[in-house]
């Protein structure tokens, strides 16, 4: 009898973090800032330019998404 080969199953991307962060080529994991919705007239256009920015993900938090996105979205 031959030998078996082991199938490594296919693991399925988050469908909700792969919208909502992307991977650097670096590995750090960035998302945008919220508070962007509605209310905006009241807001200084310094803070909007701000609020525009992509921010890094906290460390502590990375892992977490990465697990999500197995295959690194956003490349």
């Amino acid at each position: 009898m031959g030998k078996k080969k082991s199938v490594r199953l296919k693991v399925k991307t988050h469908r909700g973090a792969a919208k909502r962060f992307k991977i650097t080529a670096g590995g750090k994991v960035l998302r945008m800032h919220s508070g962007k919705r509605h209310i905006l007239g009241a807001k200084p256009a310094n803070r909007m330019r701000r609020l525009k920015k992509m921010a890094q993900v906290h460390p502590s938090d990375a892992g977490n998404v990465k697990k999500m996105l197995p295959y690194g979205q956003g490349f």
